[in-house]
């Protein structure tokens, strides 16, 4: 498997995080308080710096009022261009 840290699908789940922040109105200071983290964090996030574990992922979209299984449907419907899709063997 390869390494997704700079991959398209990881910059486009970022892109994804920010827009939805934002929509939402919330600044990353708002959103790392409502985590209980420093907006460090939420840079951090953003800026492809951190990865996000799957717990870290739910609790920041819910803290946005965002259902993870929705963030995560936007990442499968994406353009197959910016998407990897595993060969079956």
């Amino acid at each position: 498997m390869a390494k997704s840290l700079r991959s398209p699908r990881q910059r486009q789940l970022l892109e994804l995080l920010v827009k939805t922040r934002q929509s939402r109105g919330l600044t990353q200071a708002a959103l790392a308080t409502k985590l209980g983290k420093p907006q460090s964090f939420v840079a951090k996030v953003e800026n492809g710096e951190r990865r996000l574990d799957v717990i870290e992922f739910i609790d920041m979209a819910l803290a946005m009022k965002v259902r993870p299984v929705d963030m995560i449907s936007r990442l499968e419907s994406a353009p197959a261009s910016k998407r990897k899709v595993p060969k079956e063997s």
